[in-house]
């Protein structure tokens, strides 16, 4: 790909900012006018592409700055005039207003672990207690870590002594991780403090642990630019970052990820790489001694997840000839994959976790039909028997080889997450903890499981939630979701948030779209690079479905995705503009051309290709990229709420910039095209509850609105 750059004075960049008030809501509105540079294009093999909102990459620029004020003033102006917005506020606080307990841990020190909400917390508090269900005592609470609950708690890493506790934090949603460390005895912090570090925990070796971090970014650019040369450094309690020892990088693939992980016994020590293939490669050293690396896996080809390390032996899940994933053994001496053998063989779902339990068993976890099953299995890989839930819904399971306690976790479409404990012997399950929701009987509401055919043939499984005695006279309101990429399976799970919708009468639809895991990798790769219109294809299919079977009409239907899903409401909108009403894109990947150059952008090439491979991949990703497809002839479009945040550098908010201000210069009909700009939030992870609310507020009011349905009042 060549790239031609112009000299452009600032004379010639608009930056002029047009009317920011609105029509009334039936009329057209009147958008902000973004920055512009006219002249910018780039060149993919012998094609020619205008850039012409290049400037709004730079979302540190006054210009920039300025249209986002403008923007969100005119989508705040449009959502003030909805009548029923500060009542289904106030309907979702109520609806979030229950007690919220995870599942517990065991530790070495004796004492249970969990998160628990008590509500409307803005972040989950970690407890300890001697006794489930006796007094208990807060060990870390991150909502003291911020005024506004914008600083997240996304992981905690005891020692393996249990004397201290090493905890990652993000600070208003950024990808950006900072680590503290915590005497486990007291709770008291220690002094030591890592900065800059990313997609990293804490594995622990001593008084001291090993994290990845990039380089120090450069001030201004610490959302947006590119990021590269991701290290491992070992920090030892009680020194300055700066004295960190560098353990691994490679210069020669500066793309690449690279994380640390150390068993237990911590005598070995795994650097797992990433970034450039489907899956990842494995490498490991003795860390008594002076042992060389041994590469496990030199390819970046097959995903491989290490479980355990056990009395020298790797266990380890892997897709290497088992598109479905089989748990290995291999010797931590000769850990190459000819000398791999295998434990338990790959199944009719997807082998999706195992967790050792006791000295002698283990829980393996898999998927069917998007649904989990999980069983009970010896160490040496017998079938004792399945662990029977009372309905399908997704599972999670907390069980330690140090004790034979088992609790797992269960959360369908209708039930909040419910924990109970397994007994190994008996395969009996027990009641530990079941959320009360006031007011609000989860009996009332339902849910299937159908399958329908896609453009090609393909039969594509969609969960569809709803109340009892629906009538499928295409009159419902629909709230179609998919996702479609990078390996994930959309599974069952259970939202405070969405209850709302359920309760004045709306359809939930879940589609189950190529590029996920739901069967495996086979599955995964029919929804990647040039597959990836499979994708849409089977979007789309999902609401030709409804309406067809009567569940709902155009004119009923909203579409919802974000991020790799935001690319798929944005892309299916662009084909089949009559087929829905509403459309919420969210943190959307907007531009296919560009997309590798920013921040992490460049590791989603295995699924997505990039306009540099080939002119055959760019012009594919051409033909579908959101920003340049969209219709500019007067042909209507759904009306259209965009959301980004002002910190996500995970899909930074230039995809989204520009993806707003193309559909708004364009003509594509009276319905409103709006972008709502979060502040102090990112790519989604870790968000304030308060925040989750404000949105969701925004988010169904817009779409009740242009339904034309109004909601029940409560």
């Amino acid at each position: 790909m060549k790239h031609i750059f112009r000299f452009v004075c600032m004379s010639a960049i608009s930056a002029t900012l047009g009317c920011s008030c609105s029509s009334s809501q039936g009329g057209k509105l009147e958008y902000p006018v973004a920055p512009t540079d006219s002249t910018v294009t780039d060149t993919y093999f012998g094609t020619i592409v205008a850039d012409p909102y290049r400037p709004l990459e730079n979302d540190t620029a006054p210009a920039t700055l300025e249209w986002v004020k403008a923007e969100n003033a005119v989508t705040e102006s449009y959502l003030s005039k909805i009548p029923y917005r500060d009542k289904i506020r106030k309907r979702l606080t109520a609806l979030n207003n229950f007690r919220k307990t995870g599942l517990p841990s065991l530790h070495k020190d004796g004492k249970y672990y969990f998160f628990e909400n008590d509500g409307l917390q803005n972040q989950s508090v970690l407890y300890r207690t001697d006794k489930l269900g006796g007094e208990r005592e807060v060990f870390l609470d991150p909502n003291t870590l911020s005024d506004d609950g914008t600083v997240a708690l996304t992981g905690i890493s005891f020692s393996n002594d249990g004397r201290y506790a090493a905890y990652t934090i993000s600070r208003s949603g950024s990808d950006w991780t900072e680590i503290y460390v915590l005497d486990a005895k007291t709770g008291k912090p220690l002094d030591d403090h890592i900065e800059w570090a990313k997609f990293t925990g804490a594995d622990w070796e001593g008084d001291g642990f090993y994290y990845s971090a990039y380089p120090r970014p450069e001030k201004g650019k610490e959302f947006s630019n590119a990021n590269e040369n991701h290290q491992i450094y070992y920090h030892k309690l009680g020194t300055p970052q700066s004295a960190d020892r560098l353990v691994y990088e490679d210069k020669a693939h500066p793309l690449h990820f690279h994380s640390a992980y150390v068993p237990e016994s911590e005598d070995y020590l795994f650097v797992i790489g990433a970034g450039e293939g489907v899956g990842n490669s494995v490498m490991l050293r003795p860390l008594k001694g002076n042992g060389n690396w041994v590469v496990m896996e030199p390819s970046q080809n097959y995903n491989i997840n290490i479980v355990d390390v056990i009395d020298g032996k790797i266990y380890f899940i892997t897709n290497y000839g088992a598109p479905r994933n089989r748990l290995m053994v291999a010797d931590v001496k000769a850990p190459q994959r000819s000398n791999w053998r295998e434990l338990v063989p790959q199944g009719e779902g997807v082998m999706t976790g195992v967790e050792m339990a006791g000295a002698d068993n283990m829980i393996v976890e898999f998927e069917k039909d998007a649904a989990s099953h999980d069983y009970l299995y010896s160490r040496n890989g017998t079938l004792i028997r399945e662990i029977e839930f009372p309905t399908f819904g997704s599972v999670g399971v907390s069980a330690d080889r140090d004790h034979n306690e088992v609790y797992y976790s269960l959360a369908s479409f209708t039930s909040p997450s419910t924990v109970y404990s397994y007994d190994m012997t008996t395969g009996e399950s027990k009641l530990v903890n079941r959320p009360e929701l006031d007011g609000i009987d989860l009996d009332d509401y339902v849910t299937e499981q159908v399958f329908y055919p896609s453009a090609d043939g393909t039969k594509i499984p969609m969960f569809l939630t709803y109340k009892k005695g629906l009538k499928k006279d295409g009159t419902n309101p629909v709230y179609l979701y998919g996702y479609g990429g990078f390996n994930v399976s959309l599974t069952p799970g259970f939202s405070p948030n969405r209850l709302l919708w359920l309760e004045n009468g709306g359809i939930y639809a879940q589609a189950n779209l190529r590029g996920g895991s739901e069967y495996g990798e086979d599955w995964h790769l029919a929804g990647t690079k040039m597959n990836k219109l499979n994708v849409f294809n089977d979007f789309i299919s999902a609401g030709e479905y409804l309406v067809n079977e009567g569940w709902t009409s155009p004119e009923k239907m909203a579409i919802v995705g974000g991020s790799n899903g935001g690319l798929l409401v944005g892309a299916t909108v662009n084909m089949r503009p009559d087929l829905f009403k509403v459309a919420i894109p969210e943190v959307g990947v907007m531009d296919m051309m560009r997309y590798h150059l920013f921040t992490i952008g460049w590791n989603w090439a295995s699924d997505y290709g990039t306009s540099a491979d080939s002119k055959e991949m760019a012009d594919y990703l051409l033909a579908y990229s959101p920003i340049h497809n969209i219709k500019n002839d007067g042909t209507p479009y759904p009306a259209i709420l965009i959301t980004t945040a002002d910190h996500d550098d995970r899909v930074v908010p230039a995809h989204s910039f520009k993806y707003a201000a193309t559909l708004q210069a364009a003509d594509t009909g009276d319905a409103p095209k709006l972008i709502r700009i979060d502040s102090k939030a990112g790519h989604g992870a870790g968000k304030p509850m308060s925040k989750v609310i404000d949105e969701y507020a925004d988010i169904y009011s817009f779409i009740f609105n242009n339904l034309g349905v109004t909601p029940a009042s409560h």
